[in-house]
């Protein structure tokens, strides 16, 4: 579904608050705000990448599925950043499959009037190099911990980033959608998450987690949480808080 742009605020994503006023207003007469239903599949690998999409309060995973069956999510998008950028540079094919796992709504634009609009604004187009460098090193940080760190550390980075993204201690996610997250069997999230619970962390409903004690979710969870957010600090004009 599609509302009408005159009816948007597409500045509820914090690069497109970001842009100079006359940057956001060449992109605007082509941005317009779409809904994101939870699980809703918007590119499978090869696809042909047609928008460029800015998260509001949605959250995209980008999941790489193997030959055999297996799959992972590699990286995720919510209110920080984009995607179907960077990864249409030359070919225009997405890398894997964009999966809406927390449902909300996003500001989309052509993917052509995208790449124009970088090479005519040469600010947008810092702003997306600086975003394109913290993508690729949450990246590096996530293949990192996914082959260190116990599966409790990350579910609670997890839980952690989605909550960073979307302002609600009531997480609309799954046991099977964590499990799809962190490349594990369903079972293995469920013994996590009813840890966690025990200690007074989360307490769970139908349908949803719910955050009780944010800081002891930060004491379990590992560096890469931390080293994430200060990375998007560091590069982006993200809230203070985040660093």
């Amino acid at each position: 579904m599609v509302f009408s742009a005159s009816k948007a605020d597409h500045r509820r994503n914090w690069l497109l608050a970001a842009l100079e006023p006359e940057d956001l207003a060449h992109l605007e007469p082509y941005l317009e705000i779409v809904i994101l239903p939870k699980g809703t599949i918007l590119y499978e690998p090869h696809d042909p990448i047609r928008y460029t999409y800015f998260p509001h309060d949605a959250v995209v995973c980008l999941i790489n599925i193997m030959e055999e069956g297996q799959f992972v999510e590699v990286a995720s998008f919510g209110r920080e950043g984009l995607f179907g950028l960077i990864s249409a540079i030359v070919s225009r094919e997405a890398f894997g499959r964009y999966k809406v796992q927390v449902p909300g709504t996003a500001s989309r634009i052509p993917i052509d009037r995208m790449q124009q609009a970088m090479q005519a604004r040469p600010k947008l187009r810092r702003l997306i190099l600086g975003y394109s460098e913290a993508l690729l090193a949450q990246t590096f940080q996530t293949v990192s911990c996914n082959a260190i760190h116990t599966v409790e550390a990350r579910c609670c980075n997890w839980l952690l980033s989605t909550r960073d993204r979307i302002d609600e201690d009531v997480l609309p996610l799954t046991h099977a959608d964590l499990a799809e997250m962190l490349g594990v069997q369903r079972s293995t999230v469920s013994t996590t998450l009813r840890t966690l619970q025990m200690q007074g962390l989360i307490t769970q409903q139908r349908g949803g987690i719910i955050i009780a004690d944010r800081a002891g979710l930060e004491e379990i969870a590992c560096e890469c949480y931390a080293k994430i957010r200060q990375t998007y600090a560091r590069l982006l004009p993200v809230p203070s808080s985040w660093a």
